[in-house]
């Protein structure tokens, strides 16, 4: 596929999902974003190794009935079921950093792995989907923050890939991703901290906040590219190149979201720590 074709895919898709998010009520977002989550997770099953058809639908079924049981939750709670399924998100992603470093772990295809696999599908996807249902509907300025949050990972991205390109040299995980470079993480960090600094006033917020809102985002980056490198090592397990071919020159739906799986909850609950709501 053409890095034309890649580019213009990203260019109708980025004004959409900005819209969507500063423009939706929280009710339709969430919707919307449950239902495309759902088809990240029938990818995530491919690259569990699971293939029957029954299998995969009964996981999928499983994951819309624990979202419906958080929505039904935090109608009757104060959105604390939203919060608590963002807090096990951010818990669960620093086990996935302890597996990004055994390489190996459950990259056998025994039943054992697929479920592993599975687990670690829903605990990636449900309290990103949480987490940002929570940021969209919080006070004041939910959808920014949702969109700021959204944009941290994708900064980082393309920081990390124009910096790789020109200056890469030293190799970030080269048995997971070998594309990954240091020289393009520091690029990607530092476009981030920009990005903080340059929507610190259009929150209301004091340049004395500024300190702690880049130490959240890098923070955010950060684990935004465990969230890459996590997909990616899931892929060499199971030995395909992209997640699937839903968007042009982009591969799956996975493979556009994977960094912010991670970035999502770890976003909201620093944001909590930091600000305290």
């Amino acid at each position: 596929m053409s890095r034309r074709t890649r580019v213009i895919a990203a260019a109708v898709m980025a004004p959409v999902a900005i819209a969507a998010v500063l423009f939706l009520p929280t009710p339709y977002l969430a919707g919307l974003l449950a239902a495309l989550l759902m088809l990240g997770l029938w990818e995530w099953t491919l690259l569990a190794g699971v293939r029957e058809r029954l299998s995969r639908v009964s996981y999928l079924a499983a994951n819309a009935l624990l979202m419906a049981a958080l929505v039904w939750g935090s109608g009757h709670g104060g959105l604390f079921t939203l919060k608590l399924a963002s807090l096990v998100g951010a818990i669960w992603w620093l086990f996935a950093l302890l597996w990004l470093a055994r390489f190996d772990f459950a990259a056998a295809d025994t039943a054992m792995a697929r479920v592993i696999k599975l687990l670690a599908g829903s605990f990636s996807v449900i309290p990103a989907w949480a987490a940002i249902c929570w940021l969209h509907a919080s006070q004041p300025y939910g959808p920014g923050w949702a969109l700021f949050a959204i944009s941290i990972a994708w900064a980082a991205d393309s920081g990390a890939y124009f910096v790789g390109v020109r200056f890469g040299k030293r190799k970030l995980a080269p048995r997971i991703s070998p594309g990954k470079s240091w020289e393009g993480l520091i690029g990607g960090l530092i476009s981030a901290i920009l990005l903080a600094l340059a929507v610190t006033p259009l929150f209301g917020l004091p340049w004395s906040s500024a300190p702690g809102l880049v130490l959240l985002t890098v923070v955010t980056a950060l684990i935004s590219v465990a969230g890459d490198l996590f997909e990616s090592l899931l892929k060499r397990h199971a030995g395909i190149k992209d997640s699937s071919n839903l968007i042009p020159g982009h591969g799956g739906l996975l493979d556009r979201v994977d960094s912010l799986l991670a970035a999502l909850p770890v976003f909201v609950v620093g944001k909590m720590l930091w600000l305290g709501h």
